[in-house]
C-alpha cells in the first residue's frame, strides 16, 4: 500500500496568495477536485444497476411513499461510512485486514466467503445493467457483455490507483443524467415534500422487501471494504482528515440527491400511469419514452450503463481487496501484477464468471438484480458490528474512537435492519405474498 499522505502533492494548491477573483474560484475547484476520491466513488457506485432497478421500483410501486426513507438513509450513510473512512486513516490498514488481525482467521474466512457470494449477485446485477441498457440501442447482450468486461478488466489491470480514480471519478459526472431526467418528469413536488418530511409505512412483504433493499443499496457492505483500502490506497493520515471529510460528504450528498431523483422520476411518471410492475432499470427507461419524453428516457439509459460499467469495475475490486487483505497477500493497484498475482487474478476471475453467468440462458437477471440488494441488507448489520468493534478501541483508534452520537445511530441502523430482516423473512416463511412483477414473472 502507499504511504505517503496527500498533504504534499496539495501544498502548491493550498498556497495562500493574492489571486484575481476568477483566478481564485478555478484554485478552489481544483482544490476541491484533488480532495475528492474514494469517498464519491464509493458513494456514487451504489447506483449500481441493482441500485437503480430497486429505487425505480420503489416509485413505480408506491409512488412517492417511500421519498422519507432518503433522509435517514443518507444520515446512516454518512456516519457508518466515516467510521471505516476515519478507521483506515487512523491505523492505515485494510478492514479485512484489521478483522484478521483482530478477531482470528477462522471468523475472517467465512466473513470472506459470504461477501464473495454476496458480490458475486452484486456483480452479475452489473452486468446484467450492461446488458439491458445497450438492448434498448438493438445490441446484443453477446456483444456488449464480453465488451464491458473486457473494457473493466483493462482499465484497472494497466492503470495504477491515481489513473484509475480519476476514471471512476468521471465516470461519476454521469450519475447527473438522473437530476435532468427528473425535471423533465415534472412531478408533483408539493406531494414529494410531504412524504419525504412524513414517513408512511406499511407493513406487508412487498414494502418490507423494497426497504430492505433500498437501505441494502444504498450502504452495501462491500463499500466499506473498498472506502477503507482507497484511503490507504491514497496514504491519507489523521492531518488528511479534513480531505476525508470533505470527499465523503460529496459523495453522500451525491448519492442521496440520485436516489431521490430516480424514486421521484418514476413516482411522478410510471406510477401516475399505473406502470407498478417493471422488469429490470432499462424497463423503466423504456415506460418514460412516452410519459417523460425521449431526453428523460435517453438520460436514464446513458445513467444505467455508465451506472453500470463503473460498478463492474468498483465491486470487483472491492472484493479482491477484501479477501486478499483477509488472507493477508498483496492487494494493491499501485503494484505490477508479479507482485499482486492474487489480486488481479482474484478481479480478473470474478469478472469472467460475472459476465460469463450473465450470458447463459435462463439466468433470473430481475431477481438477481433485486435480491443482490435485499441480501445487502442482510450483511450489512454484520459487518456494522465488526466495523464498531474496532473503531470503539481505545488501542487501537486512541482519541478518534467512536462518539457516543456517532454509535447511537451506527447501532440504530445495524439494530433497525436486523429488525427489518427477521419480519421480512418471517412474513416470506409464512406465505406472504410478494406482489411485484419480478417476483413471479
Amino acid at each position: 500500500m502507499a504511504k505517503t499522505g496527500v498533504s504534499n502533492w496539495l501544498a502548491p494548491l493550498l498556497a495562500r496568495r493574492p489571486q484575481p477573483r476568477g483566478r481564485l474560484w478555478r484554485r478552489r475547484l481544483a482544490v476541491y477536485l484533488a480532495i475528492i476520491g474514494p469517498g464519491v466513488i464509493t458513494s456514487s457506485v451504489n447506483q449500481d444497476a441493482g441500485g437503480i432497478y430497486t429505487y425505480s421500483l420503489a416509485g413505480a410501486q408506491f409512488g412517492y411513499l417511500l421519498l422519507w426513507t432518503v433522509i435517514p438513509m443518507g444520515i446512516a450513510h454518512y456516519v457508518t461510512m466515516e467510521m471505516s473512512n476515519r478507521l483506515g486513516v487512523v491505523t492505515g490498514k485494510g478492514l479485512s485486514d484489521l478483522i484478521r488481525e483482530e478477531f482470528g482467521f477462522r471468523i475472517t474466512f467465512f466473513l470472506m466467503l459470504a461477501l464473495l457470494a454476496v458480490n458475486l449477485g452484486n456483480i452479475l446485477a452489473e452486468f446484467a445493467g450492461v446488458a439491458a441498457a445497450l438492448s434498448l440501442f438493438g445490441i446484443s447482450k453477446y456483444v456488449t457483455v464480453p465488451a464491458a468486461a473486457l473494457l473493466v478488466w483493462g482499465v484497472v489491470l494497466w492503470g495504477n490507483y491515481r489513473t484509475v480514480e480519476k476514471i471512476f471519478l468521471v465516470g461519476c459526472v454521469f450519475y447527473l443524467s438522473y437530476i435532468f431526467s427528473v425535471i423533465l418528469a415534472e412531478p408533483d413536488w408539493l406531494l414529494a415534500t410531504y412524504h419525504t418530511v412524513r414517513p408512511t409505512i406499511e407493513w406487508n412483504t412487498t414494502y418490507l422487501l423494497i426497504v430492505v433493499g433500498l437501505v441494502g443499496s444504498t450502504i452495501a457492505p462491500w463499500q466499506f471494504f473498498y472506502m477503507q483500502a482507497g484511503v490507504v490506497e491514497r496514504g491519507m493520515r489523521p492531518a488528511d482528515r479534513w480531505r476525508a471529510h470533505t470527499d465523503l460528504v460529496s459523495g453522500t450528498v451525491a448519492l442521496m440527491a440520485t436516489i431521490f431523483c430516480i424514486i421521484l422520476a418514476c413516482a411522478a411518471t410510471l406510477h401516475q400511469a399505473g406502470i407498478l410492475h417493471i422488469r429490470d432499470a432499462a424497463d423503466a427507461a423504456q415506460a418514460l419514452r412516452p410519459l417523460a419524453g425521449e431526453y428523460a428516457y435517453l438520460l436514464f439509459a446513458v445513467g444505467l450503463l455508465m451506472a453500470s460499467l463503473l460498478a463492474a469495475s468498483i465491486v470487483p475490486l472491492s472484493t479482491a481487496y477484501t479477501i486478499c487483505e483477509g488472507l493477508g497477500v498483496e492487494a494493491s493497484l499501485d503494484r505490477p501484477f508479479r507482485e499482486a498475482p492474487i489480486f488481479y487474478s482474484l478481479y480478473t476471475a470474478l469478472i469472467v464468471v460475472g459476465a460469463g453467468l450473465i450470458l447463459l440462458p435462463g439466468t433470473p437477471l430481475v431477481r438477481v438484480m433485486v435480491l443482490s440488494q435485499v441480501v445487502n441488507g442482510f450483511l450489512l448489520p454484520v459487518i456494522l458490528i465488526f466495523l464498531l468493534a474496532l473503531v470503539n478501541r481505545r488501542d487501537l483508534m486512541g482519541e478518534w474512537r467512536n462518539s457516543r452520537r456517532r454509535n447511537f445511530i451506527a447501532w440504530l441502523t445495524a439494530g433497525t435492519m436486523i429488525v427489518l430482516s427477521l419480519l421480512l423473512l418471517g412474513l416470506l416463511l409464512t406465505g406472504h405474498p410478494v406482489v411485484m412483477g419480478f417476483w413471479t414473472g
